[in-house]
């Protein structure tokens, strides 16, 4: 079976046993463009979860809005409790001073308060995309921090670059423009730069202090 076929396969069966109560969480880069491009063709209405955490490129925010208006997705924006302004009058710059707390206020939090009412949560997460994922399976269990567990499916798990390129460029999904600057794994703009270790996209995040935000590790960690 090719990794397409198993892609459609999982999300088709996976969608059919939580038909009321799956969403996907999409950062609008190529791997989730293309995931969801291939879940609406199941669920056309499914919910899309989006971490806006207020330190976004501005090119990515134009493309959200863009696709969101272009797709006729259900989209939901995730925020944290403080705003921007109040985290920073509280804290000061924490992507620069405590960017693991930066990242648990603004991303963490609200994920997890986001999947709530779900019980299936799709990503497109890839075993290629980072040391931390190599061993990242297509369905996986999770334990909420409220004692609920959600099952987790990464249907592109062994797609490589390639594949997702393909995928995107055969059913003309257009990509976000930071990738022709050279980024090739995109978050919060502070803590975005071009990858210091060619092998590894996700090199440029964080300075190179860590490879996750905590979204897909916070029942990892302690």
């Amino acid at each position: 079976m090719n990794v397409l076929d198993q892609a459609r396969g999982a999300l088709e069966r996976a969608l059919a046993r939580f038909p009321q109560t799956a969403c996907l969480t999409c950062s609008f880069q190529a791997e989730d463009m293309a995931v969801l491009h291939m879940a609406r063709q199941f669920q056309p209405d499914l919910p899309v979860l989006f971490l806006d955490t207020g330190y976004h490129f501005p090119e990515t925010i134009a493309y959200r809005d863009r696709i969101a208006r272009e797709w006729g997705l259900r989209l939901f924006n995730l925020r944290s409790r403080l705003s921007r302004e109040q985290q920073e009058a509280q804290f000061g710059l924490l992507y620069q001073s405590d960017p693991h707390r930066c990242c648990r206020l603004r991303k963490v939090e609200p994920l997890l308060e986001g999947l709530e009412p779900y019980d299936l949560w799709i990503t497109g997460l890839r075993r290629e995309q980072s040391p931390t994922r190599a061993d990242l399976q297509i369905e996986e269990t999770h334990a909420l921090p409220s004692g609920r567990s959600i099952v987790k499916l990464n249907p592109l798990a062994f797609w490589t670059w390639k594949d997702v390129l393909s995928y995107c460029a055969a059913n003309d999904i257009p990509l976000l423009p930071l990738y022709d600057q050279g980024y090739p794994s995109i978050g919060c703009q502070p803590c975005t730069a071009k990858p210091v270790d060619p092998s590894n996209p996700r090199s440029g995040r964080w300075g190179g202090a860590k490879l996750e935000c905590g979204i897909h590790t916070f029942d990892r960690e302690s």
